[in-house]
């Protein structure tokens, strides 16, 4: 009898069953498509082996002017700029006391001191660069307290714990010497308050963070924006301008003149700044057509330090720090009038588009004299968090509460074959944390999700807007950048930055450790599946070119099954291996079965390092059994 060739619609479908679904993909992970057949991902490998500190959300690489690259990494407990290996930390200060202000007390036997502070306003994991102390009489020396340290937990308003530690970062114990208050010339640097690297809802026992106000006092919290710590950052020239989601905006100046990383400092600190300059907003970018920096939910001109959340303001052109509107600048606002609060600003290459909740607009550069005009482009769409949503050229693609989206003129849904997949399978309650990137190089879209039973991003999802296609499956990474400045797009997760794409392994260990990346098809009837019918053999179609080892393997199974709804009865899987003689793309070796069923699936399966596989059209050979 002659071969059934094996040809799969490219892409997953779950928006029918497995058998309804015959022809077609139905499972996968770590497998992407291309010219419509499936191939395993890339690698990655550590960007850097140094560590950050905190969960990171938030990245962004820039050029200076004398060539050396920069990223700023921003986390819930601190904000870097990292060149090079080195991790610079410029989290900027919320205060600095007056020299005695702060006294130690420690325990015999006991690593904790007691930091009093009156007024401190620190919270669970701050952190706090003491200088000016001296030795407390026994182990806790000067070089013990003259360094950072991260707050452990808060006694009250005036008083809070720290662990002693060496400059090595050994934990120090006290002695009965240590008598001492640390003397009068004590001086803290606190910097500003961490944020949250989880989602908390509600307003009774066990909302927020524990400590974070006093013994009793009732917990605040109630919006998921007023809790996960998101920045967003961009740079204006060779420097680089951040701020905290309804909170704080920065400065970093890379021109210090000398080889020490300067913390930043507030936008409205600068010494060029003007009176109005805005302190508080929920994003901020530099538009780069015409250079003004724009700030989105932020404080008018006439209230400072009062936030709106639907208010636009624009800076003069070219001058970061001159805001207050005149007939002879271009600095001025505007006010968004749909929507309760700005989700997110995504700019393109002709427009800027602000997401409120309920709406998207369109803020072009119109010149002199009105600057900038906003325009409605749509009503009653959806966004799933202010980091939803990723611009490719002049096209913006964006998760909406049980849709896809995307921009090009005006709004259109994705048809989107795994839809219901992902939206039963997303923990709603962490949703600020999705979001969106592209992986230009593949034609690729990415959201990164937390599935239903997870609070971290565990699960991605893919459209590929070339082929038109999804994919889907399950890797923790928390930020992405698209290749660019960088030869590979970067990525973080679990306080490393990993260059994806680079090689054909998960390079977060040493030795690198395999991906597990595998396809499944839908059931496919064996002949019209009236009939039961035997699979002899497998002639395997699979090409490994770019693996990196002598014998790649990857597994083929077929399953088999004599209804849609039962069980799969018996499966055979089996090796499919390079030879030294055979070119890797032409394979002639087969695979002899022996399986019975009405109808079949095939997997295709590697774990092992150093393989890369793509699948072309295997064939089986099917033979007619009789009905019983």
């Amino acid at each position: 009898m002659p071969l059934t060739k094996l040809q799969f619609k490219p892409g997953i479908n779950r928006e029918t069953t497995s058998y309804a679904n015959e022809g077609g993909w139905f499972e996968s992970n770590k497998i992407r498509f291309r010219f419509g057949v499936p191939e395993k991902i890339g690698g990655w490998i550590k960007n850097t082996a140094n560590i950050f500190l905190g969960t990171c959300r938030s990245l962004h690489s820039w050029v200076s002017l004398d060539g050396t690259v920069r990223t700023g990494v921003g986390t819930n407990l601190k904000f870097y700029v990292k060149e090079g290996s080195d991790y610079n930390d410029i989290t900027p200060l919320r205060i600095i006391t007056a020299a005695g202000d702060i006294t130690f007390s420690a325990t015999n036997g006991s690593s904790l001191l007691n930091v009093s502070n009156v007024g401190h306003g620190a919270v669970v994991n701050d952190f706090v660069t003491y200088s000016g102390a001296v030795s407390l009489g026994g182990n806790i020396t000067a070089d013990v307290l003259n360094q950072e340290y991260q707050i452990v937990s808060i006694l009250n308003s005036s008083t809070y714990t720290i662990v002693a530690k060496n400059t090595s970062g050994a934990t120090v114990t006290a002695t009965a010497g240590d008598s001492g208050n640390g003397g009068s010339s004590v001086v803290g640097a606190y910097q500003i308050n961490v944020g949250l690297d989880t989602t908390v809802f509600g307003t009774g026992w066990g909302a927020g963070t524990w400590s974070r106000g006093t013994w009793g006092s009732p917990a605040t919290l109630t919006a998921p924006s007023d809790i996960l710590r998101i920045w967003t950052q961009d740079n204006f020239g060779q420097d680089l301008i951040f701020n905290v989601r309804d909170g704080g905006v920065y400065y970093f100046n890379t021109n210090t003149g000398g080889t020490a990383y300067p913390r930043a400092t507030a936008l409205s600190d600068n010494v060029l700044a003007d009176s109005t300059t805005p302190t508080i907003a929920k994003e901020v970018l530099v538009s780069d057509i015409d250079r003004h920096v724009l700030m989105f939910g932020c404080d008018p001109e006439n209230n400072i330090g009062t936030q709106d959340p639907l208010l636009i303001r624009f800076s003069n052109q070219e001058d970061p720090f001159t805001w207050t509107s005149t007939a002879t600048n271009t600095a001025g606002s505007l006010r968004l009038g749909s929507g309760s609060t700005i989700e997110t600003a995504i700019e393109t290459r002709q427009q800027t588009l602000v997401f409120t909740d309920v709406s998207l607009h369109s803020l072009q550069f119109l010149g002199p004299p009105f600057t900038f005009g906003i325009q409605m482009v749509a009503e009653n769409i959806t966004i799933m968090g202010p980091l939803a949503a990723t611009p490719l050229e002049d096209v913006v693609y964006w998760m909406g509460q049980g849709e896809f989206y995307m921009y090009n003129g005006r709004v259109d849904k994705l048809p989107c074959t795994v839809k219901s997949y992902v939206f039963n399978n997303i923990n709603l309650k962490q949703k600020e944390k999705i979001f969106a990137c592209t992986n230009s190089a593949f034609n690729e879209v990415w959201w990164f999700y937390p599935s239903a039973l997870s609070s971290e991003i565990d699960s991605y999802v893919v459209f590929n807007y070339i082929e038109q296609v999804w994919y889907f499956g399950t890797l923790s990474r928390t930020a992405w950048q698209d290749r660019g400045i960088s030869d590979f797009p970067l990525a973080a997760s679990s306080g490393y930055l990993y260059d994806q794409e680079n090689g054909l392994d998960d390079g977060s260990q040493d030795p690198a450790l395999p991906i597990s990346s595998y396809i499944e098809s839908s059931q496919m009837d064996l002949g019209e599946g009236d009939n039961f019918a035997f699979i002899n053999r497998l002639i395997p179609d699979i090409t490994f070119e770019g693996s990196q080892t002598g014998a790649p393997t990857v597994d083929f199974t077929v399953k088999t099954r004599n209804f849609p709804g039962g069980n799969y009865l018996q499966s055979t899987a089996s090796a499919v291996t390079q030879t030294a003689t055979v070119p890797v793309e032409q394979f002639t070796n087969q695979i002899h079965l022996r399986l019975r069923g009405r109808s079949f699936a095939l997997r295709v399966d590697s774990d092992d390092v150093s393989v890369m596989w793509r699948l072309g059209a295997p064939r089986l050979d099917i033979r007619t059994d009789g009905r019983r």
